[in-house]
């Protein structure tokens, strides 16, 4: 990697964030009639806040996905805290945004907004010392395995057959759809899938917690014995421990019960994984654009390691592909359909899987992404495009 003039070590010497900007994207879903559904959830646009941090002639970038109110929660109440702040150390700044957001609420949109401004501070460091993100985090891994994600409730049958054998026919060994939202469709969806696949390939659910407790561990055995489903993510609520611990006891022993990408705080993973019969989950799942970015989830990666428990990546895989390098318990991470499909229009650099795992770029600093602003401009909905 070529060096930069005003970066390497001494950059970070009295470096402080010079200022804050805040944007926000809505990008339409493309499924069937502009619309798209879970178990639980109908919606049809994505909305991408984006964070960036500016110190020395430098620029650091950060994301969440949710609410434009993150957006505001971030410019209003986490930019004053960071701008000034020393550069060299994220998860000061981190500790510093918490404590200013008390009153405003920590979980939720707070916890996005906080997510992306840590991101985009840790990309913001990387780039001052010409390193990619990757190499300035202890990382324990080169890449990170994917499964391939989608499989809305609302595709057809022939879509959701060549959505899922499409990432299988580029290397992918692992394939998810979503599943519940009427339940007595499942039988004739997994079917189509099965076939398409396979019977090589693992396939995953996620009930996105639309099941009463009887009911999932009715549909945990059948998944299990009819299509050989291995996971099965968020089979009830995520808040409903009980029964999540229930189906873990009492589904079937080859198939894993995950949540964790609704925990906002480190007491959220604590819960997950705590209990007097033992986790609550066979696998943990963290959010790194949720659970306090970059710096939330080095605490969570402890926590999982500490628990003999992997941890899986949720979703935004530009920014996981680096992040989650540095979990020593990594299992994978959610190639997500929609969005592959919004980084891929909003910046540059973004990773295709090769060999079903994604590889972070060593040749390019921080997250190695760049906004194309020309082509993220007609989806704004927060902020103002940079002169």
């Amino acid at each position: 990697m070529t060096s930069v003039p005003g970066t390497g070590p001494k950059a970070l010497d009295g470096c402080e964030v010079a200022s804050v900007d805040v944007h926000a994207f809505e990008v339409p879903t493309d499924g069937p009639g502009g619309r798209e559904q879970d178990g639980t959830l109908e919606w049809d646009s994505t909305t991408l806040v984006l964070v960036r941090v500016h110190a020395a002639g430098r620029t650091g970038l950060g994301y969440t996905y949710g609410d434009v109110s993150a957006a505001s929660f971030a410019r209003s109440v986490l930019a004053p805290v960071v701008q000034g702040g020393p550069v060299s150390s994220p998860p000061a700044l981190w500790e510093r945004m918490g404590a200013r957001m008390r009153n405003a609420g920590r979980p939720g949109a707070g916890a996005m907004a906080l997510s992306a401004v840590d991101v985009a501070l840790w990309d913001l460091k990387a780039r001052l010392l010409d390193l990619p993100l990757v190499h300035l985090l202890p990382a324990h891994h080169d890449r990170v395995p994917v499964y391939g994600s989608g499989g809305f409730t609302n595709y057809p049958p022939d879509r959701l057959a060549d959505q899922l054998s499409g990432w299988v026919e580029q290397g992918i060994g692992r394939v998810k759809l979503k599943t519940s939202r009427v339940p007595e469709d499942d039988p004739r969806r997994l079917t189509a899938v099965r076939r398409a696949v396979g019977d090589g390939p693992e396939l995953f659910a996620d009930a996105n917690g639309a099941l009463g407790r009887k009911e999932a561990l009715y549909w945990a055995h059948r998944f299990h014995d009819e299509w050989d489903v291995r996971w099965f993510e968020e089979p009830v609520g995520s808040a409903d421990l009980e029964g999540l611990r229930m189906l873990r006891e009492r589904g079937p022993a080859r198939l894993e019960v995950a949540a964790g990408e609704y925990a906002f705080t480190a007491q959220d993973f604590a819960n997950l994984v705590d209990g007097p019969r033992g986790p609550a989950v066979d696998c943990l799942q963290a959010d790194v654009t949720r659970c306090g970015g970059i710096t939330g989830v080095l605490e969570v990666a402890g926590l999982s390691g500490a628990r003999h428990l992997d941890l899986s990546a949720h979703c935004a895989p530009a920014v996981s592909a680096h992040a989650f390098c540095a979990v020593r318990r990594l299992r994978h991470l959610e190639y997500f359909h929609d969005h592959v499909r919004v980084e891929r229009l909003l910046f540059d650099g973004t990773l295709s899987p090769e060999d079903g795992a994604l590889r972070p770029d060593t040749g390019r600093p921080g997250l190695g992404l760049e906004v194309r602003w020309a082509d993220a401009e007609p989806y704004r909905v927060h902020g103002t495009r940079p002169a």
